[in-house]
Parts: structure tokens; C-alpha cells; sequence
């Protein structure tokens, strides 16, 4: 272990653990931690009950699925709400069912909320008819992603494998 790791609390080490395979168990990240398996368990359920764990998400390659769902990207500009700021919009915009994320940004706009939709026109109908009417809203730009290389600290693709023979002199 380096001395980050040393210095870290046993929740801070099965976070880390578990922000890159989710599906290890208490009873692995005890053996990992050096620790029991009642600690790790007790430690789990604490921050779930405490929303530092909020949920549990599997990483899909959509594209290796036939399916055409598209990812949007769209830049808000707002205004903030006396005395609430950014909040109150965000949460009504994050309400929304089609509305995967929502982050408040800094530049030149104020939040970034990612949809995923069935096609370019319902991601269109989701702007036009929902998000852009907002009274907070001043202004939109949407965004759809081509390709995904890399989500989560994860690449989606295999890494392809040099097969060129090496020639030397």
C-alpha cells in the first residue's frame, strides 16, 4: 500500500474499491482491507443509509446492443433563484424521467444536463417542450454523442492488439 492508502479511512478504501467493480462483495473487500467482513458491512450499510453510496449502476456498452437510444449533451444557461441559486431549477430539471444527469458548470453556462433518448427528434421534443419553456431557462445548446471511447473510468472497446510483426534492422 502507498502512503494515500495508509492514510485513508476503511469507508474511503471500499468506496475506491467498489467505484471501479461494484460487484465485489463484503466478504472480498474484508480480505482486500485486511479487515472483517462484519466491518466492511457495517461500514456499506452506514453510507447507504447516509446517501455517500446512493445507488448501484452497471456500465453497458449500448452500442453492442441493437439498440438506438442517443445520448444528448445540453448546455443551460439559467438564472439562479433568490436566495436558492442553481438548486431549485437543477431539481426540477433532474425530475425529469428522461434526464440521466444534471451538473452545474462553470464558463459559459450554468448547468449540463445529459438525456438519453430513442432518437434526435425526441431529445428535440424533450428541449423544445420541456427544458427551453422553463421561465429559469434563458438558453439551450444540445449536443449528441457520435461514439463513446471511455465511460466511468472504463474503455468500451477492447483495446485492439497490434498483430504487425515487429522488423528490425
Amino acid at each position: 500500500m502507498n502512503e494515500l492508502e495508509n492514510n485513508l479511512s476503511l469507508k474511503e478504501k471500499i468506496l475506491r474499491n467498489i467505484d471501479h467493480n461494484a460487484r465485489l462483495t463484503a466478504a472480498e473487500l474484508a480480505v482486500m482491507l485486511g479487515v472483517s467482513e462484519e466491518e466492511v458491512s457495517a461500514a456499506i450499510c452506514e453510507m447507504e443509509a447516509d446517501h455517500t453510496i446512493c445507488g448501484y449502476t452497471t456500465l453497458i456498452n449500448w452500442e453492442k446492443v441493437d439498440n438506438e437510444n442517443i445520448t444528448a449533451l445540453i448546455e443551460v444557461k439559467v438564472t439562479p433563484q433568490r436566495g436558492q441559486g442553481f438548486d431549485v431549477i437543477a431539481e426540477r430539471i433532474y425530475k425529469f424521467s428522461e434526464v440521466e444527469a444534471v451538473y452545474l458548470m462553470s464558463g459559459g453556462f450554468d448547468l449540463t444536463v445529459i438525456i438519453k433518448g430513442k432518437s434526435m427528434r425526441e431529445v428535440a421534443g424533450f428541449v423544445s417542450a420541456k427544458l427551453a419553456p422553463m421561465e429559469a431557462v434563458l438558453s439551450t445548446a444540445t449536443h449528441f454523442v457520435l461514439k463513446k471511447y471511455k465511460e466511468h473510468g472504463i474503455a468500451m472497446e477492447a483495446e485492439q492488439k497490434d498483430e504487425r510483426m515487429l522488423v528490425t534492422p
